[in-house]
């Protein structure tokens, strides 16, 4: 057990996961490693959380994160999971790489797992080594702090290390281990573990304690299963809206990647859109296009549906007035999705408190966009600077296959844009503050892991992620990670890595 020399803990964990039932999880400890070196520290988020980010780069720091050693409080477990993988449910998934160190609270007293990816193996691991390659863990780092700096809910990554050992994924590849905070790691697979075995006890339970760390007003509802569920619906419709509005897809939106705290969680072949597509699918294990950008707020319900199928028990005494309430909860996502979505692209071109007709506009953009798969993030920083009809018009439209298209909707935007009465200044800012100049592009995430995994150098990852934490501002020196790929850069296929 480590504790700083002064005395001080390196985390003031207080593990109210670890007081339920064994049943929710399996006690182990992460399997030591040769020879931990740091990649890095977030030193921001350590501040956020109350946590010295010295304390955490020091040789006994980089001995917890990396596994080595058990810090003070530590209660280290494996959570205990089911899900749907593709459509196909596995009654048991579980943590197989990845260990809950414990929970603290961050200063204003918010709630937060820390927890080890790429640790070494659990109960879970069904067969697997528990380790976790250099390069998806530097994905899940980018990504996941591209997502924070956009403003968007998600897990966050503390520190990553790497751990001197090799890990054999069709050949051998450097060892890592990513540090990863969330408000929580439970997922619907978590309701589907229990539900599966006919537990009921055991989801009454799991219900209980997520809306008593989530969802504490919901517990004096006069029906509080059913307040949790509309709440967990409402949160995921406007994770999904948010995402899609920065043209991001997950990629595996299994059940055990949906996260009831309403995060962002488990980046794997994830990737940002470059030209517009609604049909565009990265991840090469998704070979039938079932979490393609498109079909996110669907697969979204479809999930959530899987959720509301265990909480039945608890929604009522009687099934059909069980199935009743649910299918009313679940009814709401679709209105709840589309307001939300409606409001994120309508802010993106400049409309402030949106009509039914800004939505046909949305649309209209985006056909036009898909037409020549135009640059989704380059085409909505353009708008920005077209917020003023003066302004040269040249680079966007170049964006477009029909020009001709483009052009009477922007006649039409413009109309839109009087009849607000806004100042196209202040239209003009608030479209760059939710317009990123700069996204993890695909081509310049793998451009950082090569860099690492094959030179064993970090600066091309180091640099990425600096602008990354900027999305919003220009960052005049840092032009080329605005650029799409050149034809011989792009990247078609994003991979899980596990």
């Amino acid at each position: 057990m480590y504790e700083s020399p002064a005395g001080a803990p390196l985390f003031a964990f207080d593990n109210s996961y670890a007081r339920l039932p064994a049943g929710f999880f399996a006690r182990v400890s992460p399997t030591p490693v040769v020879a931990p070196r740091l990649i890095r520290v977030n030193d921001a988020l350590a501040a956020e959380l109350g946590l010295d980010p010295r304390q955490l780069a020091s040789a006994a720091g980089i001995s917890v994160l990396a596994g080595n050693a058990l810090p003070t409080g530590a209660e280290p477990l494996a959570m205990a999971y089911a899900g749907h993988q593709f459509g196909g449910f596995v009654p048991q998934l579980g943590d197989g790489r990845a260990i809950l160190l414990g929970e603290i609270l961050r200063p204003d007293r918010e709630r937060r797992d820390v927890q080890l990816k790429g640790s070494g193996p659990t109960p879970f691991s069904r067969r697997g080594d528990g380790r976790a390659a250099l390069g998806p863990v530097l994905r899940e780092y980018l990504l996941s702090e591209a997502f924070a700096a956009l403003g968007i809910p998600t897990t966050r990554a503390l520190a990553a290390v790497t751990t001197g050992e090799s890990v054999w994924r069709e050949t051998a590849l450097p060892g890592a281990v990513l540090t990863r905070v969330a408000a929580s790691h439970v997922r619907v697979g978590t309701f589907q573990f229990f539900a599966a075995r006919g537990d009921v006890p055991a989801v009454r339970r799991l219900a209980d304690y997520v809306i008593e760390r989530h969802y504490p007003t919901g517990a004096s509802a006069a029906k509080p299963y059913r307040a949790f569920l509309d709440a967990v619906i409402q949160r995921q419709a406007r994770l999904i809206a948010r995402w899609m509005s920065v043209g991001f897809i997950h990629g595996v939106m299994n059940t055990d990647n949906m996260s009831v705290a309403g995060e962002t969680i488990d980046f794997g072949p994830c990737a940002f859109m470059d030209g517009y597509d609604p049909a565009t699918v990265y991840s090469s294990i998704d070979r039938g296009g079932r979490y393609a950008y498109g079909n996110q707020p669907a697969i979204a319900h479809w999930n959530l549906a899987r959720l509301a199928e265990t909480l039945l028990p608890l929604l009522a005494d009687e099934e059909t007035a069980a199935l009743e309430e649910a299918n009313d909860a679940l009814s709401g996502f679709k209105v709840s999705f589309e307001r939300a979505y409606a409001e994120c692209f309508a802010a993106k071109i400049g409309i402030g408190t949106v009509v039914s007709e800004d939505v046909v506009l949305i649309e209209a953009l985006l056909a036009a966009m898909a037409k020549g798969k135009a640059d989704f993030t380059l085409t909505f920083r353009g708008l920005c600077d077209l917020v003023d009809p003066a302004v040269d018009a040249t680079p966007v439209r170049a964006l477009f296959a029909e020009v001709d298209a483009f052009d009477v909707w922007k006649q039409r935007w413009h109309d839109r844009l009087a009849h607000q009465g806004t100042s196209l200044p202040s239209v003009r800012a608030a479209m760059r503050a939710v317009n990123p100049h700069f996204i993890a592009r695909n081509h310049l995430v793998e451009e950082a892991i090569v860099a690492a995994v094959e030179r064993s150098d970090f600066s091309v990852f180091e640099a990425l992620l600096t602008v990354l934490e900027r999305p919003f501002d220009d960052q005049p020196q840092a032009s080329r990670y605005g650029r799409p790929p050149r034809p011989d850069q792009i990247v078609r296929q994003t991979f899980c890595g596990t």
